[in-house]
């Protein structure tokens, strides 16, 4: 999992990109698409493949989209009712094998990039745009095909019947989660977004229950202005957090379709080694973060606040007990020896954005298959063994991606200001080399290597530090303290 969170904005001119350009060569992120795989999308977008016999017509149901105010790549749309003692969410996701033939130009060349890539200057799709940002996305106003989840849920938010089947839904709004969170707080929301926070609070609890964690970890922000480029820090919403539940939730019944029919592919992550709990445990002490030894963990998490420094730390450093986590597939009934996502503390799949990750494809296909009770395809058989290290390699690229280009923008933004003074705080100290770290500046938003000292860096306290390289050709900025 990355270090850190990025949410990418904009996509101005600026002088960052001939960096950008040299880390796209570096990282041999794909360019544009084949000729032949365009022609297919073209032919795709015009003339989607004919809908299975009994797909359902959900056009009636007023669906809406929560992202990013620019985003237009959009895998989901929810719907949420009340029904007798409890709810029903409808989840549809963008039916992208609609769009794609196995075997086709297009599948390979979606095999080739694995997932969505995103720079300040521009993004690398999954699909062609026509595509991912055209017909099979869920945009507003737009009759699509999409793969239809119907969760019906009793009143403490637990799933207690499951449907999934091919659909054809239009939806009607496309909102944003500052909107959502203000709509909600103000009592403005109509019900299908009201229900959000009800929905979403009550799988939380769910979450804390069976000992699973969300991490509340602020995102470092890259925006475009005026032509230029600024970094900020953007703190998660509960509005994000409800959302997000809803994927887990869809997630889950992923996770438990494929593992009944005996055919899978699953997102799964070990628990993580006691040295790595113990070594988080000195951490939280050496943050003064009160953490008792009868407190779980996921209990903790939930009642620190992202905006104080010392505890934005931690959640940093929380992350790296997510590190570790990969695609496990299983067939003809023999079921893997690790079913579980740790952090989700259930078994758990990726199925909720096929536009912009390549499993996810799969993992639709093979739970409506199981909802069916057919065999699944053969073109998903054939692919399954292959999935895990494709996935594996196109993530760590997708990681390579955000990292060096936040390291870009960092360093352009600091290239003039050498041996300037700043005020920081400390968010990681090396176990063996307690003067090397790693400090977040408040302003401008940056995270950076720090060392030089004569003494221990003092974990989780603000300090007065020095910058002492910003180079953007080598992506490197280093302080040293002042």
């Amino acid at each position: 999992m990355p270090r850190r969170h990025l949410r990418v904005t904009g996509a101005a001119e600026a002088p960052l990109r001939a960096a950008l350009r040299e880390l796209r060569t570096t990282l041999d992120v794909p360019g544009a698409f084949p000729a032949d795989a365009l022609a297919e999308a073209e032919r795709a977008a015009a003339a989607p493949h004919p809908p299975e016999p009994g797909g359902k017509d959900a056009t009636d149901i007023p669906f809406f989209t929560i992202d990013p105010p620019t985003s237009v790549d959009l895998d989901q749309a929810m719907h949420l009712s009340r029904r007798d003692g409890g709810y029903r969410v409808r989840y549809a996701i963008a039916d992208v094998a609609a769009h794609v033939t196995p075997g086709g130009p297009l599948d390979a060349e979606a095999h080739r990039r694995v997932t969505t890539l995103y720079f300040p200057d521009e993004k690398v799709p999954l699909h062609p745009t026509v595509l991912s940002e055209g017909a099979a996305s869920l945009l507003p106003d737009q009759t699509c095909p999409a793969v239809l989840w119907t969760l019906d849920l009793d009143a403490e938010g637990r799933t207690v019947a499951t449907d999934v089947a091919r659909a054809t839904v239009r939806s009607r709004a496309k909102l944003d989660y500052e909107g959502v969170q203000r709509a909600i707080d103000d009592g403005t929301a109509e019900e299908p977004v009201a229900l959000l926070r009800d929905i979403g609070r009550l799988r939380e609890q769910l979450e804390t229950e069976r000992g699973g964690i969300s991490l509340n970890v602020p995102e470092q922000e890259i925006t475009e202005r005026d032509g230029r480029y600024q970094l900020g820090y953007r703190a998660p919403l509960p509005a994000d957090g409800w959302n997000a539940q809803i994927s887990l939730l869809t997630g889950m019944a992923a996770a438990d379709l494929m593992l009944a029919a005996g055919t899978g592919i699953l997102r799964t992550l070990p628990a993580a080694p006691d040295g790595a709990v113990g070594r988080l445990r000195r951490t939280a002490l050496a943050l003064r973060i009160d953490w008792p030894h009868h407190v779980p963990y996921a209990q903790l998490i939930r009642s620190l606040d992202p905006r104080k420094p010392h505890h934005a730390a931690f959640l940093q450093e929380c992350t790296t007990l997510l590190r570790g986590a990969g695609y496990t597939v299983f067939s003809g009934g023999t079921l893997p020896d690790l079913t579980v996502h740790a952090a989700v503390a259930a078994p758990y799949a990726h199925c909720t954005a096929p536009l912009r990750r390549l499993a996810d494809r799969y993992a639709s296909e093979l739970c409506l298959a199981a909802c069916a009770g057919t065999p699944p395809p053969e073109w998903v058989l054939a692919a399954l063994p292959g999935l895990p290290k494709e996935m594996a390699d196109g993530t760590r690229r997708a990681n390579a991606v955000e990292r060096g280009c936040v390291d870009i923008v960092e360093a352009a933004l600091l290239k003039d200001r050498i041996g300037d003074i700043f005020e920081a705080c400390v968010v990681d100290v090396k176990d063996h080399e307690p003067a090397v770290g790693t400090v977040q500046l408040t302003d401008p938003a940056v995270v950076a290597r720090i060392e030089g000292g004569t003494g221990p860096l003092p974990l989780g306290e603000r300090l007065r530090v020095r910058l002492t390289q910003a180079d953007p050709g080598a992506a490197k900025v280093q302080f040293a303290p002042a």
